[in-house]
Parts: structure tokens; C-alpha cells; sequence
């Protein structure tokens, strides 16, 4: 079944990001090169890593 995935403004994804149907990666987040996101990504944050995970919170 078809789910969008929802990229917020101001986002940066880094090389070979694989993202899930039906993820939403909130205004301004980073998602570090190489990771998988399989959930939803708080905004104005730093993920990383299989599975993403947060690492920092961003000002803003």
C-alpha cells in the first residue's frame, strides 16, 4: 500500500539515506549519510545511524 514520506522545509539528507513509506522528517532536521529512517524525526534535529537516531537537538 502506498504511505508518502513528508520532508519538512529546510532539511538536509545526506548521501545513500534510505527512508521508509510513511516516515514525516519534521522542518529542518539532518539526517546523517548512510542512515535508515524508519520513523518519525522530530524537527531541528541531528539523526544518525541504521536505525536513525537522534544525536542532537538543534537551536531554532
Amino acid at each position: 500500500m502506498f504511505r508518502p514520506i513528508v520532508i519538512g522545509d529546510g532539511c538536509w539528507i545526506g548521501a545513500n539515506v534510505t527512508i521508509l513509506p510513511g516516515v514525516t522528517i519534521g522542518r529542518g532536521t539532518v539526517v546523517g549519510a548512510g542512515s535508515v529512517v524508519v520513523k518519525d524525526l522530530d524537527a531541528n534535529s541531528v539523526y544518525v545511524g541504521n536505525p536513525a537516531r537522534k544525536i542532537r537537538q538543534l537551536e531554532g
